[in-house]
């Protein structure tokens, strides 16, 4: 019994350092071009300022997207962290956007970086048509005429039976 404990705590330890294994050699190595872009937040509506930061890029680069204009990122002090801010485009396509940086004319994309949530309709209550339909208004209308009459007949049936 103590023979399998210790083979099974001997196989966890070499799984474990042979998954940490290539993570600590590729650390040691010299980093070559741009890597793990991060886009804060990652939801935001049109017109909202994200932030994207990217690792191995120390003299700065450039980030790109199809929901915002080319930004400049600037390289932060004592790291090799490149910054920037980008401001979404009040036209920009709901949905995920992909972010591509260019460091020292090395690129990488990161193909669902953020995503750009549509804008809300004022007014008129959200009784516009682009969301519900009338068929879906008219069905929940009478799901909810159902419930109030279901509820009143219950409510009936209970204050009879205390009359009697």
């Amino acid at each position: 019994m103590r023979t399998t404990r210790a083979m099974a705590a001997a196989a966890t330890a070499v799984a474990a350092l042979s998954l940490a294994a290539p993570a600590a050699v590729a650390r040691d190595g010299m980093p070559v071009g741009p890597s793990n872009i991060v886009v804060l937040p990652n939801v935001i509506a049109r017109g909202g300022q994200i932030t994207i930061t990217v690792d191995n890029c120390p003299r700065g680069g450039t980030a790109t997207s199809d929901a915002f204009r080319p930004t400049h990122l600037s390289t932060v002090r004592g790291s090799n962290t490149a910054r920037g801010t980008a401001t979404v485009n009040r036209n920009a396509r709901p949905g995920s956007h992909s972010v591509t940086v260019t460091c020292d004319s090395r690129t990488l994309t990161n193909p669902t970086a953020f995503t750009v949530i549509g804008g809300v309709q004022g007014g008129l209550g959200g009784s516009s048509s682009t969301g519900a339909t009338p068929t879906d208004m008219a069905i929940g209308g009478a799901l909810i005429a159902v419930a109030v009459v279901g509820g009143g007949v219950f409510w009936m049936r209970r204050r009879a039976e205390k009359q009697t």
